[in-house]
Protein backbone atom coordinates (compact mmCIF):
# COMPACT_ATOMS: atom_id res chain seq x y z
CA UNK A 1 0.00 0.00 0.00
CA UNK A 2 1.17 3.27 -0.80
CA UNK A 3 1.48 6.30 1.47
CA UNK A 4 -0.87 9.12 0.43
CA UNK A 5 -0.79 11.71 3.33
CA UNK A 6 0.35 12.82 7.16
CA UNK A 7 -2.72 10.41 8.23
CA UNK A 8 -2.04 6.97 6.68
CA UNK A 9 -0.50 4.53 9.25
CA UNK A 10 -0.71 7.03 12.09
CA UNK A 11 -2.67 7.03 14.98
CA UNK A 12 -5.01 10.09 13.65
CA UNK A 13 -7.23 7.56 12.12
CA UNK A 14 -8.26 6.90 15.58
CA UNK A 15 -11.06 9.10 17.00
CA UNK A 16 -11.55 8.36 20.24
CA UNK A 17 -12.20 12.50 21.34
CA UNK A 18 -15.39 12.01 19.39
CA UNK A 19 -16.41 8.49 20.52
CA UNK A 20 -15.35 9.52 24.39
CA UNK A 21 -17.92 12.66 24.06
CA UNK A 22 -20.44 10.93 22.61
CA UNK A 23 -20.50 11.48 18.72
CA UNK A 24 -19.26 8.70 16.89
CA UNK A 25 -15.71 7.92 16.14
CA UNK A 26 -15.37 10.08 12.95
CA UNK A 27 -12.94 12.99 12.02
CA UNK A 28 -10.70 14.09 9.19
CA UNK A 29 -8.41 17.37 8.77
CA UNK A 30 -8.04 18.77 5.45
CA UNK A 31 -4.11 18.88 4.60
CA UNK A 32 -2.02 21.52 2.62
CA UNK A 33 0.97 21.19 1.49
CA UNK A 34 2.31 18.52 3.97
CA UNK A 35 0.23 20.73 7.08
CA UNK A 36 -3.01 20.66 8.30
CA UNK A 37 -5.31 23.50 8.55
CA UNK A 38 -7.88 22.13 10.30
CA UNK A 39 -9.46 18.79 12.41
CA UNK A 40 -12.88 17.84 12.95
CA UNK A 41 -14.92 15.40 14.94
CA UNK A 42 -18.72 14.32 14.06
CA UNK A 43 -20.29 16.45 16.93
CA UNK A 44 -24.23 16.29 16.26
CA UNK A 45 -24.66 14.44 19.72
CA UNK A 46 -22.80 16.75 21.94
CA UNK A 47 -23.78 19.86 19.99
CA UNK A 48 -27.45 18.92 19.13
CA UNK A 49 -26.90 19.48 15.53
CA UNK A 50 -27.70 17.18 13.06
CA UNK A 51 -25.23 18.53 10.34
CA UNK A 52 -21.93 18.71 12.28
CA UNK A 53 -20.66 15.74 10.98
CA UNK A 54 -16.67 15.29 10.89
CA UNK A 55 -16.21 16.62 7.74
CA UNK A 56 -18.50 19.86 8.47
CA UNK A 57 -16.71 20.46 11.55
CA UNK A 58 -12.81 20.12 10.48
CA UNK A 59 -13.98 22.66 7.48
CA UNK A 60 -15.70 25.37 10.16
CA UNK A 61 -12.51 24.74 12.44
CA UNK A 62 -9.95 25.32 9.32
CA UNK A 63 -11.81 28.63 9.30
CA UNK A 64 -11.84 30.71 5.84
CA UNK A 65 -8.51 30.08 4.19
CA UNK A 66 -9.68 31.11 0.73
CA UNK A 67 -8.95 28.27 -1.34
CA UNK A 68 -9.52 24.97 -0.31
CA UNK A 69 -7.80 24.04 -4.16
CA UNK A 70 -4.71 22.66 -2.52
CA UNK A 71 -5.75 20.52 -0.13
CA UNK A 72 -6.47 17.08 0.70
CA UNK A 73 -9.51 15.74 2.79
CA UNK A 74 -8.51 12.83 5.28
CA UNK A 75 -11.47 11.15 6.72
CA UNK A 76 -12.12 7.85 8.75
CA UNK A 77 -15.03 6.56 6.47
CA UNK A 78 -15.92 7.81 3.38
CA UNK A 79 -18.32 11.28 3.35
CA UNK A 80 -21.71 10.87 3.13
CA UNK A 81 -24.07 12.92 0.62
CA UNK A 82 -24.21 16.31 2.89
CA UNK A 83 -20.08 16.11 3.49
CA UNK A 84 -19.17 15.21 -0.26
CA UNK A 85 -21.55 17.90 -1.31
CA UNK A 86 -19.22 20.54 0.93
CA UNK A 87 -16.21 18.54 -0.82
CA UNK A 88 -17.58 19.90 -4.43
CA UNK A 89 -18.90 23.22 -3.69
CA UNK A 90 -15.47 24.43 -1.68
CA UNK A 91 -13.52 22.49 -4.45
CA UNK A 92 -11.52 20.27 -2.40
CA UNK A 93 -9.39 17.82 -5.19
CA UNK A 94 -8.99 14.74 -3.16
CA UNK A 95 -10.46 12.87 -0.70
CA UNK A 96 -8.62 9.83 1.83
CA UNK A 97 -10.88 7.75 3.14
CA UNK A 98 -10.02 4.82 5.94
CA UNK A 99 -12.65 2.91 4.82
CA UNK A 100 -15.80 2.29 2.86
CA UNK A 101 -17.01 -0.84 3.85
CA UNK A 102 -19.39 0.04 6.77
CA UNK A 103 -20.59 2.89 5.07
CA UNK A 104 -20.70 3.42 1.25
CA UNK A 105 -21.11 7.31 1.10
CA UNK A 106 -21.34 9.28 -1.73
CA UNK A 107 -18.07 8.21 -3.11
CA UNK A 108 -19.46 8.24 -7.05
CA UNK A 109 -21.35 11.90 -6.69
CA UNK A 110 -17.83 13.56 -5.95
CA UNK A 111 -16.11 11.42 -8.38
CA UNK A 112 -18.35 12.50 -11.03
CA UNK A 113 -17.13 16.41 -9.90
CA UNK A 114 -13.64 15.75 -10.32
CA UNK A 115 -12.37 14.75 -6.69
CA UNK A 116 -10.07 11.94 -6.42
CA UNK A 117 -11.20 9.65 -4.17
CA UNK A 118 -8.82 7.12 -2.60
CA UNK A 119 -10.15 4.40 0.06
CA UNK A 120 -7.44 3.02 1.85
CA UNK A 121 -9.51 -0.02 3.06
CA UNK A 122 -7.69 -0.02 6.71
CA UNK A 123 -8.71 -2.97 8.86
CA UNK A 124 -8.45 -0.61 11.85
CA UNK A 125 -11.34 1.80 10.77
CA UNK A 126 -13.42 -1.02 9.80
CA UNK A 127 -12.60 -2.78 13.29
CA UNK A 128 -13.18 0.50 14.74
CA UNK A 129 -16.41 1.68 13.04
CA UNK A 130 -17.83 -2.14 13.47
CA UNK A 131 -17.97 -1.67 17.15
CA UNK A 132 -18.59 1.40 17.12
CA UNK A 133 -22.14 0.56 15.40
CA UNK A 134 -22.69 -2.45 17.44
CA UNK A 135 -22.74 -0.34 21.31
CA UNK A 136 -24.58 2.50 19.11
CA UNK A 137 -26.54 1.23 16.84
CA UNK A 138 -29.51 3.90 17.21
CA UNK A 139 -27.29 7.04 17.13
CA UNK A 140 -25.17 5.17 13.90
CA UNK A 141 -28.89 5.49 12.23
CA UNK A 142 -29.73 8.76 12.82
CA UNK A 143 -26.30 9.70 12.25
CA UNK A 144 -26.75 8.06 8.07
CA UNK A 145 -30.49 9.01 8.22
CA UNK A 146 -32.15 5.68 8.73
CA UNK A 147 -34.31 6.86 11.14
Amino acid sequence: MSYHGPVHGSSDWRSAEGDLRGGHPHRLRPGEGGRIIGRGHNRRVQEESPVLHAEIDCLRNAGRIGSYRDTTLYSTLMPCYLCAGAVVQFGIPKVVVGESRTFAGAREFMASHGVEVVDLDLGECQVMMKAFIAEHPDLWNEDIGIQ
